[in-house]
């Protein structure tokens, strides 16, 4: 073979690799990214990363450190998990329910709004407006005690007067 024909048969090969490599991208493109439907991102958002290592949610999981900066495997072993409920056209609730029953009720980014979950909305509101009114009414007290009352005792002795008086170099007397 001369070196001409090495050198084309090179090039085919090259050629032939990208265009096997385009053709893998385009087939596996779903695998490669979790998530491709907003709906998906969106669901992704509401369930926590249950890997322990972080505190986002599984559609926006960082997990930096180590040797990468990304979504964890358990993040997106979440995120396929959803995408396949999407796909399969399960509504938000019954992806959700299913994450509920598969990890427990912290999976879920925020906590349900009925029953004792319902402290966890109620709380943030309640507890300033009662410390607020707590503390009115302990300063309105305070006002009330703070006013001065006329000074009390027994009575003097003109006797001990005058002679005070006379101590202290005040000799008119009153």
């Amino acid at each position: 073979m001369t070196e001409r024909a090495t050198i084309e048969a090179r090039r085919r090969s090259k050629r032939a690799m990208f265009a096997a490599g385009v053709v893998f991208l385009l087939l596996t493109g779903g695998a490669l990214h979790a998530q491709q439907t907003q709906r998906g991102k969106a669901i992704g958002k509401r369930v926590m990363c249950m890997c322990g290592g972080c505190n986002d949610a599984a559609g926006l999981c960082t997990h930096t450190g180590g040797t990468f900066s990304g979504p964890c495997e358990t993040a997106r072993s979440m995120q396929k998990e959803i995408d396949a409920h999407v796909s399969k056209g399960d509504s938000d609730d019954a992806t959700l329910d299913a994450f509920v029953e598969e990890y427990g009720p912290t999976v879920l980014e925020e906590p349900p709004k009925h029953g004792f979950n319902m402290l966890a909305w109620i709380m943030p509101i309640v507890l300033p407006l009662l410390a607020l009114v707590v503390v009115w009414e302990v300063v309105r007290r305070w006002r009330h005690k703070a006013a001065l009352a006329p000074a009390g005792g027994p009575a003097i002795d003109d006797e001990f007067l005058s002679r005070a008086r006379r101590e202290a170099g005040n000799d008119h007397v009153e």
